[in-house]
């Protein structure tokens, strides 16, 4: 068990040794590996550390030097939205913890304010709203985009990556999960995912990392972990979780069903009146699905989810989720939605 009080301190000396902590209080979500820090400092103020052990130092840095460009230059709107980490000099600082245990990585945050969570189910107003936030919301990213820093991540990169380790981590399952890896690499290619917009985007909208104001709008985004430059349908299978008509729970599993509820739709028309979708992303809808699988659940959920999490979680990808994807989800539904 890593002394992470430890490494705090140790990680705050670099960063500034003339001012000290007075107290470290654990905030972390119970699901996943990472840890979160509420830092009380000897001046009064509040800071935000989190410490961090997954995926790579390189990858985690360069997520986040690109959300605090965001952050940064995202319109007036969103001022507050994201949580800016602290500079040193002119440098987002890092602070990188090496020794005989782990190799870990930390950045510090200032708070942001977290204003009310959304119900875990939504009224169909409520739905509607979100669909409405969420497209203002992708189209000021899209505004953007160009002046972020250039991220060398991509969807086929990592589906790549799981058929090279699958062999070895799901040697019974190698052949499922090799045939769902080659459908979404042919369709992708079909598709011409890579003629799409990239933008940023954080995957993992579950109602526990983020906040809306008294009028719906969202006002507050924490969480980054899944955070990448892609399409903005990758944000979509989290979002139709969101707004489904069995709501958040706190015991769960990753099926495709969410994403052809009526409610769904609903956010979906929402969305599409205000920033439209085309019919290729429409259809991208279900390879985003089963990228999720192969890459957040299988690839990448035993060093994410804590082991309990992990292990359930890839038992339903692998015996239910994926068996079953083409028949469960078709995305006719979603275009007859918005008449494409």
């Amino acid at each position: 068990m890593a002394n992470y009080e430890n490494i705090l301190r140790y990680a705050w000396r670099a960063y500034d040794h003339t001012r000290s902590i007075r107290s470290i209080e654990d905030i972390s979500a119970q699901v996943s590996t990472n840890h979160v820090f509420k830092l009380l400092m000897a001046d009064g103020n509040v800071l935000i550390a989190k410490v961090t052990y997954f995926g790579s130092f390189e990858g985690f840095a360069e997520d986040h030097t690109i959300i605090n460009v965001l952050a940064n230059n995202l319109p007036v709107r969103y001022a507050n939205f994201l949580s800016r980490g602290l500079m040193k000099g002119t440098q987002l600082f890092f602070h990188r913890h090496i020794d005989e245990e782990q190799d870990a990585w930390i950045i510090f945050y200032r708070p942001i304010q977290i204003q009310e969570n959304p119900p875990r189910r939504l009224t169909e107003d409520q739905v509607k709203q979100l669909g409405r936030e969420m497209a203002y919301f992708h189209r000021d990213c899209t505004l953007v985009a160009n002046t972020l820093p250039r991220s060398d991540r991509d969807m086929t990169t990592d589906v790549n990556a799981l058929l090279n380790s699958a062999k070895q981590d799901y040697p019974e399952h190698y052949e499922l999960i090799a045939h769902h890896c080659r459908l979404f690499l042919e369709n992708t290619f079909r598709i011409n995912v890579y003629g799409f917009q990239k933008i940023p985007v954080f995957v993992d909208w579950n109602i526990g990392n983020f906040s809306v104001d008294q009028n719906g709008r969202l006002a507050s985004r924490w969480d980054y972990d899944w955070f990448r430059v892609s399409t903005r349908v990758t944000d979509f299978y989290f979002l139709s979780r969101v707004v489904s008509e069995v709501g958040d729970r706190t015991v769960f599993t990753y099926e495709a069903d969410r994403l052809t509820e009526d409610r769904f739709l609903m956010f979906l028309q929402a969305y599409h009146e205000i920033f439209p979708l085309t019919r290729p992303e429409v259809l991208f809808i279900k390879e985003a699905y089963r990228f999720f699988l192969l890459n957040y659940v299988l690839r990448l959920g035993q060093y994410f989810f804590r082991p309990s999490f992990a292990k359930k979680l890839s038992q339903d990808a692998l015996e239910i989720h994926l068996p079953t994807l083409e028949e469960k989800l078709s995305t006719d539904k979603i275009l007859r939605a918005l008449n494409l």
